[in-house]
């Protein structure tokens, strides 16, 4: 069995990585070897340690040892799993935990781009997004709607950061993902020599229709998707081979990127009965 720790002393150096909002520092905690990251709620957890995410502690409201996160505790012998009730953990948190349960874990080292993509037919790839929430909404379509693999430009917000895995109720481990090593329009460049068709999404008038049959019937396909407000780069747009538009209807002139990819995905991937 775990050990079960029960715990009223917040400054205890083993809870750093549950008190910590600096998500920076715990994703270099074992620099120069792989970090840590947090998992919320056992759903989350569960999909985590079944990816090969290596747990280090839980972090557990006490009801929630022997009720929702009782099947993972007993699965995790050699780890120490700390308790106290709800008031506690929240003063520890700094908010209520509404799934009882996070999980300290380790990194794994990301693969490179070229690994991901030559499995890949379709992937959604994300320029400059650094907004956590919306990366991962990005990532539950992703994994929702068939897309074999995300990757991210350098500027993207981390998708292990605490709210992007949350938000993404831990699909996060379960799509391929990693950064590219390109800004734009290089990473346009290298996805094309990959052999994919790139699609930009934006706001523009000489744009393809979703259900064009050139999407449809491209053999590798990479949607970009860009940033909120000022979307995507001029240079993006320039190289990608095409252009689509989401119609929009009542005057309302775009979606959010997280609304605008679900659409996009569904659209590219509707057709390919062979991939669910």
């Amino acid at each position: 069995m775990p050990e079960i720790i029960e715990i009223n002393d917040l400054s205890l150096p083993e809870l750093e990585p549950y008190v910590s909002t600096n998500e920076v520092q715990l994703k270099h905690y074992y620099e120069p070897e792989e970090g840590i990251f947090i998992a919320e709620s056992p759903k989350v957890i569960r999909r985590a340690i079944a990816a090969g995410y290596k747990p280090e502690s839980m972090l557990c409201e006490r009801k929630y040892i022997n009720g929702q996160a009782a099947d993972i505790i007993n699965a995790l012998p050699d780890i120490k799993v700390y308790t106290a009730g709800s008031d506690t953990l929240t003063k520890i948190t700094g908010y209520k935990l509404t799934q009882g349960a996070l999980c300290a874990m380790r990194r794994k080292k990301l693969p490179d781009a070229e690994e991901i993509l030559t499995k890949a037919k379709r992937i959604a790839v994300l320029e400059d997004i650094m907004n956590q929430t919306n990366i991962g909404a990005v990532f539950r379509s992703a994994a929702a709607l068939g897309m074999d693999a995300v990757v991210l430009t350098p500027s993207c917000s981390d998708p292990l950061y605490r709210r992007s895995v949350r938000v993404s109720m831990g699909t996060v481990f379960q799509v391929p993902w990693t950064y590219l090593s390109q800004s734009s329009p290089e990473y346009v460049r290298f996805l094309k020599g990959q052999g994919f068709v790139t699609v930009s999404m934006a706001l523009r008038d000489d744009t393809l229709s979703l259900s064009d049959e050139r999407l449809k019937k491209a053999e590798k396909l990479a949607v970009i998707l860009g940033t909120e407000g000022e979307g995507l780069k001029a240079e993006t747009i320039a190289e990608s081979d095409y252009t689509v538009k989401i119609p929009m209807a009542n005057g309302v002139d775009s979606l959010n990127v997280a609304a605008a990819s679900a659409v996009a995905f569904y659209a590219l991937t509707a057709d390919d009965s062979d991939r669910y």
